[in-house]
């Protein structure tokens, strides 16, 4: 016998391959993508800015935006399981498995996938417009001989001495919308609410709300840094912030299982409800269903 209905194998596996059918497309932008080419007008005094290194480099900014939210959702589901059945009830071999087990599943799940989603709406965003960034001149090294800013105002294609294959060229033009502000807002905020509805233990009153505000103070010097290293325009990186936002909010309200009990939300709260029933691993033993009291 099967140590696992196959109809939760089914959910699982499905689960899996919608977060890469999510997640793949993000990793073919990095390696094929090519975004739109636009030229600039001469007296564009935006975007002869200086190149400078990021304050929040690319990997600290994945790093933080997802293991401390994973750490603080494998705590406190952890702390949620001692104290509660959580998420469903899972037996193997005829011996109930801790359900922090599918607490951290359910949790972290939905958060990466959140995170897919947010990332690949930012990236068919700069791949489609294309905008350059305000160090654009710096980058692109502009053969002015061949520019005559009196005939034409505005320069296309642009003429510039950087090949083309050179990667700074291809980050160049993806200004539009800030990804560190798209990311470090949806995994700050949904942590955020993730800290509202399930940090519920005994605790100094304003513990839950100083942690809420070190999120959100994380996200807010992430997107102001983008600005001052002349990453970005400050439009991209409020639409960045706004998107990411968003992007949090509807994961947090509509995806998982943190508003679960409301009355808007019938069918996620019978999804609550639900019991995982592994079958027995010995042939002369049938399936036994777990009741919480």
């Amino acid at each position: 016998m099967s140590i696992m209905e196959p109809k939760y194998i089914i959910r699982v596996v499905f689960d899996t391959i919608i977060l890469l059918t999510v997640a793949i497309p993000i990793l073919l932008f990095f390696l094929l993508g090519q975004p739109v080419e636009r030229g600039f007008h001469c007296d564009d005094e935006s975007l002869r800015y200086p190149y400078k290194d990021s304050t929040v480099s690319t990997g600290v900014l994945y790093a933080v935006g997802t293991l401390l939210p994973v750490t603080a959702m494998v705590l406190l589901e952890g702390w949620r399981a001692r104290h509660q059945p959580i998420g469903k009830s899972v037996r193997i071999c005829n011996r109930r498995i801790n359900s922090w087990m599918w607490g951290c599943y359910t949790a972290i799940g939905v958060f990466l996938f959140g995170c897919a989603c947010s990332q690949l709406t930012t990236d068919i965003a700069k791949y489609s417009v294309g905008r350059l960034r305000p160090h654009f001149v710096s980058i692109c090294n502009p053969d002015w001989s061949k520019i005559d800013c009196n005939k034409t105002h505005y320069i296309d294609p642009i003429p510039c001495l950087t090949p083309k294959e050179n990667h700074r060229m291809k980050e160049a033009r993806l200004s539009f919308p800030s990804g560190h502000a798209s990311f470090s807002a949806y995994t700050m905020v949904y942590l955020a609410i993730y800290l509202q509805v399930r940090f519920k233990f005994k605790a100094p009153r304003l513990l839950r709300p100083f942690l809420q505000f070190l999120c959100l103070m994380l996200t807010f010097y992430t997107t102001l840094s983008r600005i001052s290293d002349y990453k970005h325009h400050w439009s991209d990186v409020l639409f960045g912030f706004i998107l990411g936002t968003v992007v949090a909010t509807l994961i947090s309200v509509y995806v998982s299982d943190l508003f679960c009990g409301s009355a808007d939300h019938e069918q996620q709260q019978r999804q609550c409800a639900d019991t995982i029933q592994l079958q027995d691993c010995s042939r002369s033993s049938s399936p036994t269903k777990t009741h919480f009291v």
